[in-house]
């Protein structure tokens, strides 16, 4: 193999090297593009659920039934004559303290 063949296969090899960093960084490229517009495309989707419900929620807010009922939920007024109820949630109680050793052998005992 002379000088020069030996020359050419370097300088092929260089650029076969070179050509395929560029393909990997390409395909690299394109796998992170393709992420982001699954996400993008995700984050429309929800956007467009929440248009969707923010527009009912206009919509409802557009009669007088609708206003009356935010002002009631919003600041809890009642109509002349009616009561406002106040549910109250019932307080966990907490779990039982586990048994003492000395609990556990008296029921095994049957004391």
């Amino acid at each position: 193999m002379s000088l020069r063949q030996l020359g050419i296969t370097v300088f092929l090899l260089v650029l076969i090297v070179w050509l395929g960093t560029l393909v990997v960084g390409i395909y690299h490229k394109e796998e992170v593009a393709r992420g982001t517009v699954n996400e993008t495309k995700s984050q429309l989707a929800a956007l467009d659920a929440r248009k969707a419900s923010l527009s009912g929620m206009v919509n409802d807010l557009d009669t007088d039934r609708g206003q009356e009922a935010s002002l009631r939920e919003t600041f809890g007024v009642a109509k002349p004559g009616e009561d406002v109820i106040v549910v109250v949630p019932q307080k966990e109680l907490p779990p039982p303290p586990p048994p003492t050793f000395w609990q556990k052998l008296r029921a095994a005992l049957g004391i």
